[in-house]
């Protein structure tokens, strides 16, 4: 049974409360959920806690999922969900309940202050201060992946324009309403044009509408090394997916220490809050764990809920803790902590100084924010899609390229006829290098011999004629032009 705060309501009924759905997690989550419901507590939140159990115990249960039923319902129904850490046991076709969570829920933006705390917790960067807005939903975190044949296995990235819609406008609002002077973009669409392309370009779609907020955009790897070195030259970054979780994880340990950062999953319907770090299962039972993280993700929950005055009374108790050197076990050091902590020591810390404001580090002041409407895609007139050929995924044991083209070049059914053979995304047919290396995985392109457009039939003829021919088809993309532009990427050589 989890331990329950004492409810305020029995102090105050005139108090109007939020039903907040609460699991505990796994590891260290039962540590430092309890230590965080008792700081929110003892700062007056109105909150009614509904808990669920989530993770490991479910998944061991035989559930894949790790929530149950009445978890989504309890979810459905409060809509505010704070949740710690969980563990996720390895292999078994588990999936990751924290993206399942945001996906189901739609929970796009992925928001992670990360911001340094010197001189009390150590940082080389004394005034580094920014937000990466991370898209939540989309990329490699779809999870679509296949293992194709002996050799290769397949991870797709999925990237949507009202995906892109949603992240960018969000993180630009975010900007205007914090404060915030500048937002800056990271893909790699010089290497993945269409996909981080399309991030790319919403980004300066959209960036129009806000002439108030400087802008800039990054490729990913500079720009990661860049936030490594000078993150004073970021303010707000929004990103892909997948580019979003390892930069915010590097730029919370930059800023002092992943173990203090925490962060809000927020959504049209529903949001989530959470530290970023994991279950850190070996720490568990032991009181050593620091209760930040998921409490910077709890008064991220107070701001979500229209309680600024206790978020802030809050945040700047929990200031003045770090200010007077009482810190947990993974931030001590000597000559500048003054006492090593545990959790529960920690917690009555920063109850012990509600009402409070630091002295040093800058003391918050939180006001109303007007809710921001709900997403609506922007209404566009539909491409004209033509269809003019084919990819071809072929499971062909490695061997001399031009064998392979030399069959299928005799092939002209459906109207279409081989135009080149890639092995990894290189061209290998015709005149490929001898010295490319080539697997079992072949991309045999067709398009239409005339030119003129193709139907789902052609396709169909082909694959026939392939088979027929004794080749194994594991997999087909159609290529089609969109008012006339290449829906499809080039061949590298």
């Amino acid at each position: 049974m989890h331990p329950q705060p004492i409810p305020q309501q029995a102090l105050n009924p005139a108090i109007t409360r939020t039903a907040v759905t609460v699991a505990y997690g796994d590891g260290i989550g039962p540590e430092i959920m309890a230590a965080t419901l008792r700081i929110l507590d003892a700062a007056g939140a109105a909150i009614t806690p509904e808990t669920i159990d989530i993770g490991e115990k479910v998944y061991l249960a035989g559930n894949t999922a790790g929530i149950d039923r009445e978890a989504w319902e309890s979810l459905r129904r409060t809509r505010v969900f704070l949740k710690a850490p969980i563990t996720t046991p390895q292999g078994g076709g588990y999936k990751s309940l924290n993206v399942t969570t945001r996906k189901a829920l739609g929970l796009y933006a992925n928001v992670r202050p990360c911001v340094a705390y010197m001189p009390f917790v150590e940082s080389r960067h004394p005034g580094m201060n920014l937000v990466i807005v991370r898209e939540n939903e989309e990329d490699l975190y779809a999870g679509i992946e296949h293992r194709q044949t002996e050799d290769v296995y397949q991870c797709l990235k999925l990237i949507t324009r009202p995906g892109c819609e949603k992240i960018v406008t969000y993180a630009f609002e975010y900007a205007r309403r914090h404060g915030r002077k500048k937002v800056s973009c990271f893909v790699k669409d010089n290497i993945m044009k269409m996909t981080d392309g399309l991030f790319h370009r919403i980004f300066k779609e959209i960036g129009q509408r806000y002439p108030d907020i400087e802008q800039d955009s990054w490729i990913v790897d500079i720009g990661a090394a860049r936030l490594a070195d000078s993150p004073e030259m970021f303010d707000v970054i929004v990103t892909p997916n997948l580019y979003g979780d390892i930069l915010s994880d590097v730029a919370a340990q930059i800023a002092g220490s992943v173990g203090m950062a925490g962060s809000a999953n927020m959504g049209d319907h529903c949001a989530m809050f959470e530290a970023i770090h994991g279950s850190a299962p070996d720490l568990a039972g032991q009181d050593v764990a620091n209760p930040s993280g998921l409490l910077n993700g709890a008064i991220q929950m107070l701001l979500h809920i229209r309680q600024p005055d206790v978020a802030a009374r809050i945040e700047n108790a929990w200031l003045r803790t770090l200010e007077e050197g009482i810190h947990t076990r993974d931030i001590y050091q000597e000559g500048r902590s003054r006492k090593c902590v545990g959790t529960r020591e920690f917690a009555d810390a920063v109850i012990a100084r509600l009402g409070q404001q630091p002295e040093q580090l800058r003391p918050v002041v939180y006001t109303q924010q007007p809710v921001l409407p709900a997403f609506r895609p922007a209404a566009r007139v539909p491409a004209r899609k033509t269809l003019v050929g084919v990819d071809l995924f072929l499971n062909w044991a490695p061997g001399e390229p031009g064998v392979l083209g030399g069959r299928l070049a005799k092939r002209e059914e459906g109207g279409m006829r081989l135009e080149l053979i890639t092995n990894r995304g290189v061209k290998v047919w015709p005149n490929g290098l001898p010295e490319t290396y080539c697997v079992d995985h072949w991309r045999c392109r067709f398009r239409s011999s005339s030119g003129a457009p193709l139907t789902q039939q052609s396709v169909i003829e082909l694959l026939q004629a392939v088979v027929t021919e004794g080749f194994e088809v594991i997999k087909t993309e159609n290529l089609y032009l969109f008012d006339g532009q290449p829906g499809f990427s080039g061949a590298h050589g």
